[in-house]
């Protein structure tokens, strides 16, 4: 980490504390605490998986609508940090309301779900405009590479803590529950990722903005729509964008929607979760990798690659009937999951206009989280339209596949010129 500056430092380790969220609450524990309770409810297994699924839409498209709204706001300046700690604090405190709702009661689950993935997701938004803040362009593979490589290894500890004590409460040696022991892990996120937000907050400040205007909200308006009559200004940005729409799509619906998944198919619970805590610990390495190779390669070139891999998941997974395959699948997720999304990240960054990133990257949202309402619907209706679960995870190769013919028209990132 010498190599890195105070503020890229600062900058990565917000990603070490806010994973924790994404693999406790979005990936691993949450949504089988969830399948157990709406089972408790009498709810059937293909039913509640369609209902997250359905949920992960919901919010992922309200925020697909105010992020462009929101980012062109926060290119004002002093407005990016003001955005984010407020999205910050929306998930923190929603996570924690996790604790507090009545056994059995899975609606209300889904609802304090809703409010604490928008503020985590939402937070992302600006946390990653704020990557053309903290470093240079030549740097951006390598830094973005490394922050999730960060989180990866930073959620492990938390991960690794809240499975100890599930593990330890099902074979009594803690007098806890296992639903008391999954509220547990709800805490041990919140108050992880609110510490390590504390260096972001000190270190890193908004660099590239717009002087601020009288009336910024009018104003802000008014700047969004001049960016969307003026797209063919933008036209590698733009094609970016949907090639980014369709393959993130798959990359998301995997990650949210995997331990569902593995349980509808009869998996055992603690398997999924030493499966998923291996899967962090691999992730790392591989995003630092990615990384590297994009520097000989090109980030393009690196993205292809990830997408060939999830593209075998996909197919791989249709088959998927025992703890060793879904091993095996884990692991080619793990060989990819941070290094597409981290290419993805410091890509876009280099193809737009640093003064406007919050806009772009609400842009980059929007693209991706409208993406990620039809991945779950697409899954969670064929789920339920079959009566099986490993029948919609088959249908997102063609997502892969439309994203990697869309990026044929974008330019090398190593040969970006200045938009």
């Amino acid at each position: 980490m010498r190599t890195f500056s105070k503020a890229e430092r600062s900058w990565m380790f917000y990603d070490w504390g806010n994973s924790a969220f994404s693999v406790i609450i979005t990936t691993a524990i949450f949504p089988i605490f969830y399948k157990a309770q709406a089972t408790e409810a009498g709810v059937n297994a293909a039913d509640s998986t369609a209902y997250l699924g359905y949920t992960i839409s919901i919010f992922t498209f309200i925020l697909a609508v105010l992020g462009p709204i929101l980012g062109t706001v926060a290119d004002y300046q002093g407005f990016k940090k003001k955005f984010f700690v407020g999205f910050m604090t929306v998930g923190i405190l929603s996570t924690i309301a996790l604790i507090f709702v009545p056994q059995g009661q899975w609606l209300v689950l889904l609802i304090c779900y809703t409010f604490a993935s928008l503020g985590s997701t939402g937070a992302n938004i600006f946390y990653d405009a704020f990557l053309v803040d903290v470093t240079n362009e030549k740097r951006m593979n390598h830094v973005s590479s490394r922050g999730f490589a960060l989180g990866y290894i930073g959620s492990t500890i938390p991960f690794l803590i809240s499975i100890s004590i599930i593990l330890l409460a099902q074979q009594e040696i803690l007098p806890l529950s296992s639903a008391a022991a999954s509220r547990m892990a709800f805490l041990i996120t919140a108050i992880w990722w609110a510490t390590f937000s504390i260096s972001m907050m000190k270190h890193v400040q908004q660099k590239h903005y717009v002087p601020r205007s009288p009336q910024p909200m009018k104003q802000s308006f008014q700047n969004l729509w001049q960016t969307m009559k003026h797209v063919k200004q933008y036209k590698y940005v733009t094609i970016f964008l949907i090639a980014y729409f369709f393959y993130i799509d798959g990359v998301g619906t995997i990650i949210s929607m995997s331990t569902a998944y593995g349980t509808d198919v009869g998996l055992d619970a603690n398997v999924l979760l030493i499966a998923l805590f291996v899967t962090q610990v691999v992730a790392a390495p591989f995003a630092v990798i990615y990384g590297k190779l994009s520097d000989r390669f090109s980030a393009k070139s690196m993205l292809y690659v990830g997408m060939t891999i999830y593209i075998i998941v996909c197919i791989y997974g249709y088959f998927l009937d025992t703890a060793l395959d879904f091993w095996i699948l884990a692991m080619l997720v793990a060989s990819s999951q941070g290094g597409i999304q981290a290419l993805s990240r410091s890509y876009f960054a280099k193809l737009i206009p640093h003064n406007h990133a919050n806009q772009f990257f609400g842009f980059y949202n929007i693209f991706g989280k409208f993406a990620s309402i039809s991945g779950p619907v697409l899954m969670g209706a064929t789920a339920q339209i079959t009566g099986h679960s490993n029948a919609g995870i088959l249908s997102l190769v063609v997502l892969f596949v439309m994203g990697m013919l869309m990026l044929r028209f974008v330019p090398s990132d190593q040969t970006i010129k200045s938009q």
